[in-house]
């Protein structure tokens, strides 16, 4: 048997849910590592990263290198004499960092691995429309996401579920898959798996507003499925026209109505209380939305205050 000594490393709110996992197990927390503190907001004030919060509530010891090659750093990790590290949604490590515990260092990944590697693997599962994702947890080694594996779990995303919901129940399920590899490391009992490196493997690419931007000339169910994976952070969004005014406007939650009609692609269309967007086969309802400047709301509630005209548009 290993007694295991850990170090976690780890930075939002995904990242808590495990790290509790392992300490109302009472496993040996020797260190918490977690992003430095930074400005947010509009005031600008400092932010704890959610993983901090966490530390400093159960008072556990919390490191917050800037630059994980530093001397001084690295002397500090060693010295905590840790013999596994275990990781979940941090930055990449240097390799005097991953290989520094005899026991190594594993990662949690939110997807059923060799798919999915990268930074938003919850939104690109939902995006891409999956019926199925899970998590993994590997070895970390000196690429992104590709070490040799120790278990995965499976979970069925649902046909409406967005990011958000996917994210919460992919907590839960990583908490019993990092159990479960502790008890396989602590037992000396782990066998791993290569992770193949060709075929069709899909990649969990940064989230920036490129990305994030409706194409309403694509199928409706792919546009739907943008806004779902998107939701609640960082939103899908669209440039809205009319009467000569334009808004960046950001959308949380959609229908799709699979229907033939003579609209233009784009065009606005509101009835019965409802804001719909022409696709090429169909309608995306828009449900909750957040115009410029304003919280998210209901689009009934946004036409309780707005009329839009004949001619408005999505883009």
């Amino acid at each position: 048997m290993n007694k295991l000594k850990i170090v976690f490393m780890g930075t939002p709110e995904f990242a808590v849910g495990i790290l509790d996992a392992i300490y109302q197990r009472d496993y040996d927390i020797l260190g918490v590592i977690t992003a430095a503190d930074k400005p947010a907001g509009r005031g600008q004030k400092i932010k704890y990263s959610a993983v901090k919060e966490y530390a400093l509530e159960k008072g556990l010891h919390l490191l917050q290198p800037t630059n994980l090659k530093d001397e001084g750093f690295l002397a500090e990790l060693k010295s905590l004499g840790a013999n596994l590290q275990v990781v979940v949604a941090f930055r990449m490590l240097p390799e005097a960092v991953w290989k520094m515990p005899e026991l190594g260092t594993f990662n949690l990944h939110a997807s059923l691995l060799p798919q999915y590697r990268g930074a938003a693997p919850i939104n690109w599962a939902v995006i891409n429309g999956e019926t199925v994702t899970g998590v993994t947890t590997f070895f970390i080694d000196e690429k992104i996401d590709t070490g040799a594996m120790i278990l995965k779990e499976e979970i069925a995303i649902g046909e409406d579920e967005s990011a958000g919901a996917l994210h919460d129940r992919l907590m839960e399920l990583g908490k019993g898959a990092v159990i479960k590899t502790l008890t396989l490391i602590e037992a000396g009992n782990v066998q791993t798996t290569l992770q193949p490196h060709e075929g069709n493997i899909k990649t969990a690419y940064k989230l920036n507003k490129e990305n994030c931007k409706i194409d309403w000339t694509k199928p409706g169910i792919e546009i739907y499925n943008l806004i779902r994976g998107l939701s609640p952070y960082p939103a899908a969004w669209t440039f809205l026209q009319d009467r000569g005014q334009e808004w960046n406007v950001k959308i949380y939650l959609s229908g799709y109505s699979n229907e033939v009609h003579n609209n233009e692609v784009g065009k606005v269309v509101v009835e019965n209380k409802q804001i719909k967007v022409a696709t090429i086969d169909g309608f995306i309802i828009l449900i909750r939305l957040q115009m410029p400047g304003k919280k998210p709301m209901a689009a009934n509630e946004l036409l309780n205050g707005m009329a839009f005209s004949q001619n408005a548009k999505a883009y």
